[in-house]
C-alpha cells in the first residue's frame, strides 16, 4: 500500500549533499572498480543504550522514507561536487550520479515509535552498493538524534507519571533550528503534551502552550501605567473596572494569606491585571518575578477572583524559579483556603506549572518532597539531552553479493553481525517481551510454545532455552521498487506506539536505578556463523 503522498513534505535540508564527503569518494572509487551492481546489505543499529538505561524507542523513520523518496543530485549539486571533489574524476560518474535514485533499494526497519535494542539493526538497507553506501550519512543523521529525543522524553514521561502534562519549552536552547523543530516533534513522539514552539505546532499538529515572560511583569512598574482597566462581563456583557475589583480583593486576601499588600508589587499586579483582560479565559501567570509568597500568589489569586466576578475562570500559574516543591505546596495550601473561604470549589484546582531547568533526577526528587505540580515545562535537559548528547548509531556493511562481512575489533562491542538477519521478540507466558532474537535470514523462524535456544553473540556460556508465548517479527519493507510500501502512521499513532511497546516491557528494565538488562541473543546458527566467519578473517599471530 503506498503511503500518501501529501506526507512526503521534506525539510529542505535533507538531501543527498547533506552528506561526509567520504561517501562520495568512495562511491567514484566503488564506479570506478567497476562494483556499480554489486549488492551490499548494511545494518543501522547502536551498540548502548542511552542514559543508563536499557531502553531505546526508534525514531526518525518517517523523515528517512522521505528522504528516500526524494534522492535525487540536482544540476547544481552536480556542478558543486565537479569543483569539490579532486581533479581527475571522470565525467561520465557526474552522468552516473545525475541518474541515480533509490529505487533499486530495499528498507527493512522494525516500527517507529518501537522499543529497540543495543546490537539490534533497526534498519536494514539492501541495494546497489554504491547507493546504499550514499545513503549512510543522512539516514543516520535522521534517526541519531530522533531516537535519543525521544528516549529522552519517555523517560521524562516515566518519572514524571501519567497523571502530569509534561510541555516542551526548549526551541531558545536547542542546537539551532532545525534542531528545535526535532525536539519538538520527538518531545512529543516520546510523551510530552504540548510545546510552545508554534512552528512544530503548525508543521506536525502539536498542541502549542505558553504564557508570558518575566518581561512582561517588570514591563510595568504601577498600576497607574494601565491604560484599559475595564472587561465585559461574559455572560451578561456588564462592563467592570478589573483593576478596581482586583485591589479590593488584594485587600481582603492579604488577611486571609497573612500576607501585607504593602510588600506585593503593584507593578506586578498591574502586569496580571492587563494580561487577564487581553485573555480572561486563558489567564495564567508568572508569580515568581519578585517573591511568590509575598506577592506573586497574592497578586494573581486577587486577578482571579477579580476574573470570577466576570465570569471567568483562570487557569493557573507557573512558577519558574526557587524551591519548586515548596512553592507548589504553599500555592495549592493558597488556591484551598481561597477557594473554601469564597466557595468556589473550582479554585482549588488551578494548575501548577514549573519550569526552572529541570531534568530528570530534579522530578525524582520533587516526587520524594510530595510536590504539588500538576505539568513541567521542561527546555535545557530535555532538547540538548545533556546527560547524553548522542546516541551513537553505525552503519555497518555485512553483507556483499550474498557474501556475509564482519569488522573485527579488539573490543568486542565493535565486532559486528555479519550477514543478512531477520529479528525476532519472543514474549514470556506473562506477555512481557523477553528477550530479542537475531537470526540468519534463511533461518526458520521461531514458534509459539516450541522451545528455542538463544544464545550471547560473544559469550559461549551464556545461552538459555525460551518457549515464547508470543513471537513478533520485527521488521516490516517499507521501500521497496521506488515507493513507500506502508502506510506511515500519524504523528500520534507513533506516539502511541510508543506507550504500548513500553507497556510490553517489565518494570525492571524502566526503573532509574540499576535497571535489569534486556537480553538481546542470536540463534544457535548465527552464533557459529559468526565465530567461524571470526576464525577465518582474524589474523594468526606468531610468537618468537
Amino acid at each position: 500500500m503506498a503511503a500518501d503522498r501529501t506526507r512526503q513534505n521534506q525539510n529542505g535540508v535533507v538531501q543527498p549533499l547533506l552528506t561526509d564527503l567520504y561517501q562520495i569518494t568512495m562511491a567514484y572509487a566503488y564506479w570506478k572498480s567497476g562494483k556499480v551492481d554489486d549488492n551490499a546489505v548494511f545494518d543501522l543499529y547502536f551498540r548502548k543504550n542511552p542514559f543508563d538505561g536499557e531502553f531505546t524507542i526508534f525514531a526518525g523513520l518517517d523523515e528517512c522514507l522521505k528522504f528516500l523518496d526524494n534522492f535525487r543530485y540536482s544540476e547544481s549539486d552536480i556542478e558543486y561536487l565537479k569543483q569539490t571533489l579532486p581533479d581527475g574524476i571522470e565525467n561520465d560518474f557526474f552522468d552516473y550520479l545525475a541518474d541515480l535514485t533509490a529505487r533499486d533499494v530495499i528498507l527493512y526497519a522494525i516500527p517507529e515509535g518501537t522499543v529497540v535494542f543495543p546490537r539490534v539493526p533497526i534498519i536494514k538497507i539492501e541495494g546497489p552498493l554504491i547507493i546504499v553506501q550514499l545513503l549512510e550519512t543522512t539516514l543516520l543523521t535522521l534517526v541519531n538524534y530522533a531516537s535519543l529525543m525521544a528516549t529522552n522524553a519517555a523517560r521524562y514521561r516515566m518519572v514524571a507519571g501519567k497523571n502530569v502534562k509534561l510541555l516542551e519549552f526548549g526551541l531558545r536552547r536547542a542546537q539551532g533550528p532545525d534542531g528545535g523543530l526535532s525536539a519538538s516533534k520527538y518531545a512529543y513522539i516520546g510523551g510530552f503534551d504540548g510545546t510552545s514552539n508554534v512552528l512544530a505546532g503548525k508543521m506536525f499538529g502539536i498542541p502549542v502552550k505558553g504564557t508570558h515572560a518575566h518581561a512582561y511583569i517588570t514591563s510595568f512598574s504601577g498600576i497607574d501605567e494601565l491604560k484599559t482597566v475595564n472587561l465585559r462581563h461574559k455572560s451578561t456583557g456588564i462592563n467592570k473596572d478589573l483593576l478596581s475589583l482586583a485591589v479590593e480583593y488584594r485587600k481582603q486576601l492579604s488577611g486571609l494569606l497573612g500576607v501585607s499588600t504593602d510588600e506585593s508589587s503593584d507593578g506586578e499586579l498591574a502586569a496580571m491585571v492587563s494580561f487577564a483582560i487581553a485573555f480572561p479565559d486563558g489567564f495564567m501567570a508568572l508569580v515568581d518575578t519578585y517573591d511568590v509568597k509575598r506577592s506573586g500568589l497574592l497578586n494573581f489569586c486577587a486577578v482571579a477572583m477579580a476574573l470570577n466576578d466576570q465570569g471567568y475562570r483562570a487557569v493557573g500559574i507557573r512558577i519558574d524559579s526557587g524551591d519548586l516543591a515548596y512553592l507548589s505546596c504553599l500555592a495549592r495550601e493558597t488556591f484551598d483556603t481561597v477557594a473554601n473561604k469564597f466557595k468556589i470549589p473550582w479554585f482549588k484546582t488551578l494548575t501548577i506549572v514549573a519550569s526552572n531547568d529541570i531534568n530528570e533526577e530534579t522530578i525524582l526528587s520533587l516526587n520524594e518532597q510530595g510536590h504539588k505540580i500538576d505539568c513541567f515545562g521542561i527546555g535545557t535537559h530535555l532538547v540538548t539531552c545533556q546527560r547524553q548528547p548522542a546516541l551513537g548509531c553505525v552503519y555497518k556493511l555485512v553483507e556483499i553479493n550474498g557474501q556475509a562481512r564482519i569488522k573485527l575489533s579488539q573490543d568486542v562491542e565493535k565486532v559486528t553481525m555479519p550477514g543478512n538477519k531477520n529479528v525476532y521478540r519472543l514474549f514470556s507466558a506473562d506477555g512481557h517481551a523477553l528477550i530479542d532474537l537475531m537470526q540468519k535470514n534463511n533461518e526458520p523462524a521461531p514458534e509459539v510454545g516450541q522451545k528455542v535456544l538463544c544464545r550471547h553473540p560473544f559469550q559461549e556460556s551464556k545461552r538459555a532455552y525460551v518457549i515464547p508465548s508470543i513471537v513478533e517479527p520485527m521488521y516490516k519493507i517499507y521501500w521497496q521498487n521506488g515507493v513507500i510500501c506502508q502506510a506511515l502512521p500519524t504523528l500520534e499513532e507513533v506516539r502511541e506506539k510508543v506507550q504500548s511497546s513500553l507497556r510490553s516491557l517489565r518494570n525492571d528494565h524502566k526503573r532509574t536505578l540499576n535497571p535489569t538488562p534486556y537480553k538481546v541473543s542470536v540463534s544457535d546458527g548465527l552464533y557459529s556463523f559468526i565465530h567461524t566467519l571470526w576464525l577465518e578473517n582474524a589474523p594468526i599471530g606468531e610468537l618468537s
